[in-house]
């Protein structure tokens, strides 16, 4: 039997992964003195899935800090329930232009929060679920 090789992306050098993880931590405390619940969703024992901003690194070597807003699970829930039984995407039913309107509010908050707490950052990739990419403090 051969081994199986998959075509992975290289993982960022142990000294960036570092520095994100501080950066990861900052973001945090900074989401949190502001109120928001915050919390790294990438480390072990932290808490998983739980509403709130979900802070974490990606390894990967064009990874980072990234931070995805999660909304109470029973928004959530109702939301995937509706598209498991099929929507018209073009007149969605209002729970899921809630729920969009929800995401959309609070990316918009969060990069507020951070640049004003010194951040650089962008807006993430919503088609992945990423609301916020963290680049940095800024200069």
């Amino acid at each position: 039997m051969r081994d199986i090789e998959f075509d992975l992306p290289p993982k960022a050098a142990p000294e960036v992964i570092a520095g994100w993880n501080h950066l990861a931590d900052r973001v945090c405390r900074e989401l949190a003195r502001a109120g928001l619940p915050a919390y790294r969703g990438d480390l072990d024992g932290g808490p998983q899935g739980g509403p709130g901003a979900e802070v974490h690194v990606d390894p990967l070597a064009d990874g980072g800090v990234y931070v995805d807003w999660r909304p109470e699970g029973e928004l959530t829930s109702a939301v995937v329930d509706i598209f498991a039984r099929g929507i018209d995407y073009g007149d969605p039913p209002p729970i899921v232009r809630h729920h969009r309107a929800v995401h959309r509010f609070m990316r918009e908050a969060l990069l507020g929060i951070l640049a004003s707490a010194g951040f650089q950052a962008e807006k993430g990739d919503p088609h992945l679920g990423i609301a916020v990419h963290v680049k940095g403090l800024r200069p």
